[in-house]
């Protein structure tokens, strides 16, 4: 099983809408395919939309037709639009692109900028592989043998481009000999933790229970549930979190409830430039989402709905952000700042 890979003429996707009813696999030949695969959710979570996005972008290059090197460039950079209006609030996207317009702008020649595009999507996610592992290594040490840690969303190896961040902490306890179990939320409208998590984690034979959304603050006054970790699509200046929506009202459950509550995102999650959360665009998706699940409408005709995809957690609700170059405890006290300059 693989989230996405290049094939040198085209991308290949395993398509997240049809988990865990199907596994299957589409392949691109254009980047506007790539583009419609990120904001039609065939692939999802942070990381893994960068990746697309990289690929998406050395792909056009490869079947762009143009002679003049200036021409050439400003339909490249036409082609780093279309994939910025993807989806708007998960910062690894403007990050992987950016690393991919610095190559157009500094490029002199054609033939050599097609070859540094491809070499440079594939190291991302290379890179995205090596980062999830780091992660795992440095989360493991916050997971003790017999815990039940609870997560949301999916922030697993489909989220990214292998291994994952929050699921890639717990893979690494586990690997070390701990026996750990997860409850992993649906995690509405979308599912992807009743859909994706739930059926990755029993992929690797890790136990794991399923629960909707709302019985999370039962659980946890039960005393059952011992930690939280979750992803990122962007972590503001001051530690201020957006997640998948619902995260916040876990975050303030956990708090009262005094759980431990663990953010995992690489670097690249890491915006420096948005100073808090009330910074961060909340994406708002089709309210076909919440009407109907799996085709089957369950909400009257013409009532009103929203669908913010993301919500944000405080940095006062967060325990620690692990990353892939350390642990960064009481995030609220500037420690954002002070892990880029160590």
């Amino acid at each position: 099983m693989y989230t996405i890979k290049w094939n040198g003429d085209s991308v290949s996707m395993l398509d997240q809408r049809l988990i865990p009813a199907e596994e299957t696999y589409n392949t691109y030949t254009s980047y506007l395919d790539v583009a419609a695969s990120i904001t039609d959710m065939v692939i999802r979570g942070a990381p893994a939309i960068g990746i697309a996005a990289a690929m998406g972008i050395a792909l056009a290059a490869k079947n762009l037709k143009s002679s003049a090197l200036q021409d050439f460039k400003k339909n490249m950079n036409d082609v780093c639009e279309v994939f910025a209006r993807t989806r708007p609030t998960a910062v690894n996207l403007f990050w992987s692109i950016n690393r991919m317009k610095k190559i157009i702008e500094d490029s002199g020649d054609i033939s050599e900028m097609r070859k540094s595009l491809e070499k440079e999507a594939v190291t991302i996610l290379e890179d995205d592989i090596r980062i999830n592992r780091a992660i795992g290594k440095n989360g493991s040490s916050y997971i003790a043998d017999g815990d039940v840690v609870m997560t949301h969303c999916n922030a697993g190896a489909l989220a990214t481009g292998g291994y994952g961040t929050a699921l890639g902490v717990i893979r690494a306890a586990v690997e070390e000999g701990k026996k750990i179990s997860v409850f992993a939320c649906e995690t509405r409208p979308y599912l992807q933790g009743a859909r994706i998590t739930s059926w990755e984690l029993m992929m690797d034979n890790i136990p794991v229970t399923l629960i909707t959304d709302n019985m999370s603050g039962h659980f946890m006054k039960s005393g059952m549930i011992k930690k939280i970790i979750v992803g990122a699509d962007r972590v503001a200046a001051n530690g201020d979190t957006a997640n998948k929506i619902g995260t916040y009202t876990h975050s303030v459950l956990a708090r009262e409830h005094r759980i431990p509550f663990y953010i995992a995102a690489p670097l690249s999650t890491l915006d420096m430039n948005t100073k808090t959360g009330d910074e961060i665009v909340i994406e708002e998706r089709s309210i076909d989402e919440v009407a109907y699940i799996q085709g089957v409408q369950i909400a009257p005709e013409g009532i009103a709905i929203r669908n913010p995809a993301f919500d944000v957690t405080p940095a006062g609700n967060i325990t620690a952000i692990i990353t892939e170059k350390g642990v960064i405890e009481n995030p609220v006290n500037g420690g954002i700042a002070k892990i880029f300059g160590s």
